[in-house]
């Protein structure tokens, strides 16, 4: 009898664990959590258990480490990248994108075929074929089927591929897997998808995917890839602080007696919180109180040096759904009270307009300093030169500005839009004497016309910007200065001209005259004139006349 009772209890073991047990999805899909942890989460829209059956025949399953990997892909390895635009708040929707990259030379066509790159070398040499996988050429193929009559186009757990227009240039089968679910979908070479957050637990978890290929009448996997994604209750906040003439903003240095613009980035990128109701509570930190807001951008103006530490706390009235109301014990009925006639309580109706308050927190210190403030042309100058003139024309520019004194000086000549720079050019500044700013700064200009001119005053901390149109005459040869000089030029060369003309006049038809008659010279036309003119410019030495040889004492 014992040993009956024996063979039975085998019968039942056996019946119960069958010797080729089907795989499922958490056992494919699933390498470090166990699925009882996974499955702690109420259900995602959409996605489906990971306890069902994994249909291994037709979507092989390769361990890690497995050969076979290393002959998956034609020409190398496909490596998938799984991201997302995690931390999302929970109630929230977030989104994971994955995207395959292949192989060197490789990309993905028009009609979702792999192709080989024109012009580009694959390892020795340029790519045998066009194609490295033509899923066109072989889609008629597999509508046909093997001849076995199973069915082709379905996903792992069975389930028919989507009728949809595209779906022949979907080549790739993306199985998600998270919480202790998955989701699966056709795609090309790259493929999206969103879960809320409403049920998930707070903190970082895991999202797995797994890519197939088609091959004929079967799949083939190419890449797995893993992302950590984090649920938070906290309204994630960053505030981007700007200043006019604030040199670098990011290093949170800004200067006094000038507005500071806070503005409030908040991390939404389903746009959850868009129908919430938002409040900004600002404390600066220098005993100018709280500031209540509800609007995201807000100015305030530093008037101490020092460092401050700036605090906001952002608030959002989420709505969301109302929760049953709890059932309360029947209240006593008076003994001569109708039915029915007991009036509820305000408590156990429900608020159909509940809401969930968020909150969010940004904490930084920053330091004040003084900067320069401001800055004026208050002259501009031409500068005239002596002969010989540079050929391009210089102005001098007399700039003043307050706060600290500046160490730094550029210039930016533009044409009178002050949109094309033409010239700019930086220089030190030497310390004014009593502190003062007070500084003439000389650029010189390509020729005359009209320019634009941008004047920078900077120190360590700000920078002090002042523009002007400026009209430059020039040393171009019609200007007056350059004129003048050409007229005394030729001036001087004619009288030059004129003497040597008479030198040699002279020389040429001098004759004998007596002394006497020397200094009384007389005559018409040319030869009168340049007879003065040899008086004037060439008196005669009579210690060299050969009549004063013989009288002694003349």
């Amino acid at each position: 009898m014992e040993c009956l009772y024996c063979f039975l209890g085998l019968l039942l073991l056996a019946a119960r664990l069958p010797p080729n047990a089907a795989e499922r999805f958490h056992d494919v899909l699933s390498d470090e959590r166990t699925s009882g942890y996974m499955r702690e989460h109420n259900q995602l829209n959409g996605w489906s258990s990971d306890e069902n059956d994994w249909d291994e025949k037709l979507y092989p399953v390769w361990k890690r480490g497995d050969p076979r990997w290393k002959h998956s892909w034609k020409g190398g390895p496909v490596q998938a990248v799984l991201t997302s635009d995690s931390p999302a708040l929970v109630g929230s929707n977030i989104t994971f994108v994955v995207t395959l990259v292949f192989p060197r030379c490789q990309k993905e066509d028009a009609n979702g075929n792999i192709v080989y790159e024109k012009n580009c070398t694959h390892g020795t040499g340029p790519a045998p074929d066009t194609y490295v996988y033509n899923w066109t050429a072989w889609a008629e193929d597999g509508e046909r089927g093997d001849g076995t009559g199973r069915r082709h186009h379905v996903f792992p757990d069975g389930r028919p591929f989507p009728h949809h227009h595209g779906r022949r240039r979907s080549n790739f089968i993306y199985v998600f897997h998270t919480l202790g679910q998955y989701f699966q979908k056709l795609g090309r070479s790259s493929a999206s998808v969103s879960i809320n957050t409403t049920n998930v637990t707070v903190g970082p978890q895991s999202m797995e995917v797994t890519v197939y290929r088609r091959n004929r009448w079967a799949y083939v996997p190419v890449a797995k890839a893993k992302d950590v994604y984090v649920v938070t209750d906290q309204i994630l906040v960053f505030v981007n602080m700007s200043q006019k003439n604030n040199r670098n903003s990011s290093d949170e240095t800004f200067l006094r007696d000038i507005p500071i613009i806070f503005n409030v980035l908040i991390h939404d990128p389903s746009h959850f919180l868009n129908k919430s109701v938002m409040n900004y509570k600002w404390n600066f930190g220098d005993n100018t109180g709280l500031f209540v807001s509800d609007t995201h951008t807000l100015n305030h103006t530093y008037v101490l040096n020092g460092t401050f530490s700036l605090n906001l706390t952002v608030q959002a009235a989420v709505p969301a759904p109302c929760p049953s109301p709890t059932p309360r014990p029947p209240r006593p009925t008076p003994p001569f009270s109708p039915a029915g006639d007991s009036p509820l309580e305000l408590g156990e109706i429900p608020d159909e307009d509940c809401q969930v308050n968020r909150y969010g927190h940004f904490k930084t210190t920053i330091t004040i300093v003084e900067g320069i403030l401001e800055v004026n042309i208050v002259e501009m100058t031409e500068v005239l030169m002596p002969v010989p003139q540079p050929d391009d024309p210089l102005m001098d520019f007399v700039v003043t500005c307050e706060g600290t004194t500046p160490t730094e000086v550029c210039t930016v000549i533009s044409d009178p839009t002050c949109q094309t720079a033409r010239d700019t050019v930086c220089s030190p500044v030497e310390a004014a004497v009593g502190g003062g700013c007070l500084l003439t700064v000389r650029r010189a200009f390509s020729g005359s016309g009209t320019y634009c001119v941008n004047l920078t005053l900077g120190d360590d901390a700000s920078l002090a910007l002042t523009s002007t149109l400026v009209s430059v005459l020039g040393r171009n040869p019609g200007s007056p200065l350059r004129m003048a000089s050409g007229v005394l030029a030729f001036v001087g060369c004619l009288a030059i001209c004129v003497t040597v003309i008479a030198f040699v006049v002279y020389k040429k038809h001098k004759e004998y005259k007596p002394i006497e008659t020397s200094t009384g010279i007389k005559g018409q036309g040319l030869h009168g004139f340049l007879e003065h003119a040899k008086v004037k410019f060439f008196p005669r030495s009579q210690e060299k006349d050969p009549l004063l040889k013989d009288h002694v004492g003349i």
